[in-house]
């Protein structure tokens, strides 16, 4: 029973779909609070399916989508979904919004179409577009129009992963971007991870969507997140699917407090320094010089000259720059820049206690933290 493949599963599978179908099975909703990392509050939650035991044993979610979509009856099983959840649309908490999923094929299917009409208005819904196969955006451009005209936002499930490529991504147009929780496994200890998730989360605010980290289970997950600006996240580090409405977990909160709260260290990115004023001088008059956006000069000790940029080395000049200790909160250097005389938008040097570079934060990274903290 743990798969449709051969004759005999594959019958059973059928009989059992339909039986959901028909309600003799109970299929039913649970809801996962998704968080506002830096304000800590639930801001949406997203409805999850929950199956009835067959026979003394329970089978998951996926196994059931799984199969139906064997026997050509996932569409109907996504209609049947989405009425469990909706039938808790009205009592969704305030300035809250509802996430559900649906399969790209399923929304030009007439079942799961007449489901978001009977709503009427989707104002406050979210439709996550799980992306498992190639998308057909012909097809899907009726049923989009529809929906969106109607008041739901766009998400786009699983971003990074199988076929949520960045082009597809580009051409929904998502509200939502929600990063594969494969991606965020780990990624306090993960460099790589870490880079690709602030990859995509220049992306979203380059097509004016929000970004949401999926599947986070650890604190040093949820951490990092915070660290990297992060808007959005869910996982059973906040919260498990619920029958409604869970709040965040109190461990959750004080533990982003915390983060916030932090020193600035974990922010900064090491990007290698340009070291003694006759080595700058040789580097920009080399005819192959390209400067980066910000290259941090240091002096013999490896304290903070300042940063150049491709106009400064036109001339020789550097930019100055805020240098804080990596010990600093984020306030604190919120705080230092609103009076400080370096240019606008360069971004912090980071140095250790004895003053010598560790790396740059950039304003961004700054500004999350200290907009999260002045929102309590």
């Amino acid at each position: 029973m743990t798969g449709a493949t051969s004759g005999s599963l594959t019958t059973d599978w059928e009989r059992l779909v339909d039986d959901v179908l028909a309600g003799t099975i109970a299929v039913e909703a649970r809801f996962q609070p998704i968080i506002d990392l830096k304000r800590r509050t639930v801001v949406g939650y997203e409805a999850l399916a929950r199956f009835d035991a067959v026979g003394g044993s329970h089978f998951g979610p996926d196994a059931w989508f799984r199969a139906a979509h064997e026997v050509g009856r996932a569409a109907e099983l996504e209609a049947r979904v989405l009425r469990a959840a909706f039938a808790w649309r009205a009592d969704l908490p305030r300035n809250c919004f509802l996430a559900v999923n649906v399969e790209p094929e399923s929304l030009t299917h007439r079942a799961v179409r007449d489901v978001f009409a009977q709503q009427e208005r989707l104002g406050g819904v979210v439709v996550e577009i799980t992306e498992h196969r190639p998308l057909d955006l012909d097809a899907l451009e009726a049923p989009l129009a529809q929906i969106r005209g109607a008041g739901a936002m766009i998400a786009v499930d699983d971003a990074g992963a199988g076929y949520a490529g960045l082009q597809q991504v580009l051409t929904l147009r998502p509200a939502i971007v929600k990063l594969d929780k494969e991606l965020i496994a780990g990624i306090d200890r993960d460099e790589a991870k870490a880079a690709l998730a602030e990859m995509f989360g220049n992306f979203a605010n380059r097509i004016d969507a929000w970004m949401l980290a999926e599947g986070i289970e650890t604190a040093g997950e949820a951490r990092r997140l915070v660290d990297l600006g992060v808007p959005l996240a869910q996982g059973w580090f906040f919260g498990r699917a619920a029958m409604p409405w869970s709040s965040i977990d109190p461990a959750a909160v004080r533990e982003l407090q915390r983060a916030a709260d932090a020193p600035v260290n974990g922010l900064h990115r090491m990007l290698d320094a340009v070291g003694a004023i006759d080595e700058l001088t040789a580097l920009t008059a080399s005819a192959s010089f390209t400067a980066q956006p910000w290259t941090p000069v240091i002096d013999d000790d490896r304290r903070p000259v300042g940063l150049l940029t491709a106009d400064s080395a036109l001339t020789g000049g550097l930019v100055e720059a805020l240098v804080a200790n990596v010990h600093s909160t984020p306030a604190e250097v919120a705080s230092r820049l609103s009076t400080a005389a370096a240019e606008p938008g360069a971004p912090v040097m980071v140095v250790d206690n004895a003053g010598r570079y560790l790396g740059l934060l950039p304003i961004r990274r700054v500004l999350a933290h200290f907009g999260g903290a002045a929102d309590q």
